[in-house]
């Protein structure tokens, strides 16, 4: 799910309508089942991806050390690295490998999303707080 859907369905899910309070405090479990199912399965995808980064980031220090055997390299159609690179700076080389940074801008991308659900459920964890202050209002402005 891409984070301007998630975005989208929360615009049109936060909003109470004042005027059926009831029937917003009754709607509360269906939203929170609704973002934590959402939330559960991007949770998945974040960690899916960190073993993702942790396995290519593993076989990039060996790629840039020169360990990689050749039927590894052809299976990934990388070719030998020609340098010979310090074992000191390979931790530079790995971290500005091209594929490493794309994991890594996958990686933020989804803990954002990640992130934002976590917010989300938060804000519903207090709605029915936020809702019966409204009624409390409501009812202190009528004198009740």
């Amino acid at each position: 799910m891409q984070l301007k859907n998630i975005l989208e369905m929360w615009r049109k899910d936060c909003d109470l309508d004042r005027t059926e309070l009831g029937e917003e405090a009754l709607k509360i479990p269906t939203l929170h089942s609704k973002y934590y199912t959402i939330f559960s399965t991007e949770r998945l995808q974040l960690r899916k991806l960190e073993q993702d980064y942790k396995a290519l980031h593993k076989v990039k220090i060996e790629y840039y050390s020169g360990s990689l055997d050749y039927e590894e390299l052809k299976e990934r159609n990388w070719e030998p690295c020609q340098l010979k690179i310090l074992r000191q700076d390979i931790p530079q080389y790995v971290d500005a490998d091209k594929d490493i940074i794309d994991i890594n801008l996958r990686l933020a991308y989804q803990q954002e999303k990640v992130d934002l659900l976590d917010n989300i459920i938060r804000s519903l964890q207090s709605r029915g707080y936020n809702i019966k202050c409204a009624i409390d209002w409501a009812r202190f402005k009528v004198g009740a």
